[in-house]
């Protein structure tokens, strides 16, 4: 369910006041982009993904119905556009392969901090879609796993054992890479 003063927003949104509006956008933003940005990896793709997620909520706002909270709802048109790209990536890359870069580290190489963030950033992109979006949401993002299975329009069962076997890949990944 929405809270009391998102629906009172949601309501003169819907009607077109731009304070409404305004308002939506200034709490929700941050969290659609976040977690646009970690699925999709690109600051830019992410960004257009946010923007996106807003022009779709303003054109449903006049027919929304708060069975769920209105971020989670966010969130979850927010998630399919990135599942969209993810799948147009894929579909261009598969009719030309990039060469593979070999992301092994040395053992005498020091990582900083900036570079042990990317490897676990690669980790997860290189992740099912599904699985780094449970881990993105879960994890990084802070929902509960409640929230996080809603948004995935999934079970919370389904939910657990999809970050089950992402943190079992992830470990698997980091470990190769730390050994190599």
């Amino acid at each position: 369910m929405a809270f009391s003063s998102d629906l009172d927003q949601i309501t003169r949104a819907a009607a077109g006041e731009r304070q409404a509006v305004s308002a939506l956008v200034n709490r929700y933003s941050p969290g659609v982009l976040a977690l646009a940005t970690r699925m999709l990896s690109d600051r830019a793709e992410a960004e257009d993904v946010t923007q996106e997620t807003f022009i779709r909520a303003w054109k449903a706002l006049p027919n929304w119905e708060p069975r769920a909270k209105f971020s989670t709802w966010l969130h979850r048109v927010a998630l399919n556009l990135c599942y969209d790209r993810l799948r147009k990536r894929r579909e261009s890359t598969m009719a030309e392969l990039p060469e593979q870069v070999d992301m092994a580290l040395r053992p005498d190489d020091a990582l900083d901090q900036s570079e042990r963030v990317k490897a676990v950033e690669g980790a997860i992109a290189a992740l099912p879609e599904r699985q780094a979006a449970a881990l993105t949401l879960c994890a990084l993002q802070d929902h509960s796993q409640a929230e996080a299975a809603e948004i995935m329009e999934i079970s919370v069962e389904a939910l657990e054992s999809l970050l089950a076997r992402a943190r079992r890949t992830l470990r698997t990944v980091l470990m190769e890479r730390s050994e190599a």
